[in-house]
């Protein structure tokens, strides 16, 4: 029924709904941001392992500070996975957790933000200070109609940014800079440092895509990736990450970077990456006491996707005995994004040795439609190089067969959901936890 009512409804009759929901929900609970220094992360992807980090150094540094993200929600007293299935949420929790922390005596809060919660204006009435962007590319494009449309309302709160004045907290000697930090190894960095602030930091790995005059440069000097996760120099300090992958490093380097701009010391930062272990649900290696390995990720586009086998295939080419990789995932549903359903095919057709095609989040789509249009990708790759593949619907037994099906010194992947919560079937919301259903099936073994 609602998304009828949506269809039927004009487009300029929603978005006034969205922009008068978002003040009212602001007008509430009374401007919360307001009272605090608020970090808003965005990009494609990234933004919840920078939002932890970012979170993590501050503590470390003696702050109190709180953060809403798709990972975990936390309001300055305590932290508890995000239940709503929603990466930004909506305008009345956003305004009524940042209540909570200006409640708790919250200092500093650090929101995810994305495409389609700026698209709807729930970004609005939140006065930022900082914003980080991580990195880009496409998602959500059937949602926007075009990826310039899914870059431009990320670049809104950017522009929101620059109007902005600048904030002075009791606590605080001098006014909050209104700062913009971004990857400049993004060949979109440039849009998103055009807009004006007191201060612009470009960050880097080494390849550089945007640079100015006025632009400050935070670049490592050398990085080096292995199975235990990677190294890295910024300045006269060693940085240690216990995250896998390339992009673990540039999520650090946002992370370090915005608290720098927030006065906190790279030894600081360098002691709170090291004590991070994980990141729930985000290149999660599961114990299995067994003789293969298993890893979890939230991947669930084609960038993020490759990046993760990439890292994989790189990371544990190191380790004696690794053998085959066996690959689950699926798409989601509902029309979103289908164009991305074969690459992905081809994607895992490059890098694993068996793949098992399985339920994302189908919404009211058939899953066998979405499976299919994945299969088109194997199909059109596999042709070449022969590779066994498996369409299993319920998720929890394509799981259970990838794992019945792994060897001595293999490593089953499994992407698409990570930490979420519920998995969204029809119209029904399915409690849904990646990890423990992984557990479950390892212990039948």
């Amino acid at each position: 029924m609602k998304a009828l009512i949506r269809k039927l409804t004009p487009k300029p009759i929603i978005r006034l709904y969205h922009f008068c929901l978002a003040i009212f929900a602001a007008l509430i609970y009374r401007f919360p941001s307001r009272k605090m220094i608020v970090v808003g992360v965005t990009g494609t992807s990234g933004k919840s392992t920078t939002v932890k980090m970012i979170g993590k150094i501050l503590e470390e540094n003696g702050s109190s500070v709180g953060w809403l993200s798709s990972l975990t929600l936390n309001v300055g007293k305590e932290e508890w996975a995000n239940p709503y299935h929603m990466t930004m949420l909506g305008r009345f929790k956003l305004q009524k957790y940042l209540s909570s922390m200006v409640k708790n005596d919250v200092r500093y809060a650090i929101v995810e933000a994305t495409s389609e919660g700026i698209k709807q204006f729930r970004h609005l009435g939140i006065n930022f200070d900082i914003l980080v962007f991580t990195n880009l590319s496409k998602e959500h494009i059937e949602a926007h109609g075009s990826f310039e449309n899914y870059r431009n309302e990320k670049l809104k709160i950017f522009e929101n940014l620059s109007h902005q004045k600048r904030k002075q907290l009791r606590w605080m000697d001098e006014a909050q800079e209104k700062t913009v930090i971004a990857n400049i190894d993004d060949e979109n960095a440039d849009r998103f440092l055009k807009y004006n602030a007191n201060k612009k930091i470009g960050f880097s790995a080494g390849n550089i895509k945007f640079a100015t005059k006025d632009l400050e440069i935070v670049k490592i000097d050398s990085y080096e990736t292995n199975e235990n996760g990677s190294v890295f120099k910024l300045g006269s300090t060693d940085f240690e990450l216990k995250l896998l992958g390339k992009f673990n490093i540039y999520n650090a380097l946002a992370a370090i970077t915005t608290t720098s701009a927030l006065g906190v010391e790279y030894l600081t930062a360098k002691k709170a990456l090291l004590k991070l272990d994980d990141v729930p649900g985000r290149m999660e290696k599961i114990e299995t006491n067994k003789d293969f390995n298993v890893i979890i990720d939230l991947a669930h586009t084609p960038d993020s996707l490759e990046q993760a086998y990439k890292t994989i295939q790189k990371s544990y080419s190191l380790v004696p005995g690794l053998k085959n990789m066996v690959c689950v995932f699926g798409s989601a549903g509902g029309g979103r994004d289908k164009w991305k359903r074969p690459v992905m095919g081809k994607i895992a057709t490059g890098y694993c040795d068996k793949i098992y095609l399985t339920n994302e989040d189908p919404y009211g789509e058939n899953p066998k439609n979405i499976l299919g249009d994945i299969e088109n990708g194997i199909k059109k790759e596999g042709k070449k190089k022969n590779k066994d593949y498996f369409l299993i619907e319920d998720r929890r037994l394509a799981i259970a067969s990838a794992l019945k099906s792994a060897n001595s010194g293999d490593l089953v992947m499994i992407t698409g959901k990570g930490t979420e919560a519920t998995m969204v079937i029809g119209d029904k919301r399915v409690p849904w936890n990646e990890k423990e259903v992984v557990k479950q099936e390892i212990n039948k073994l």
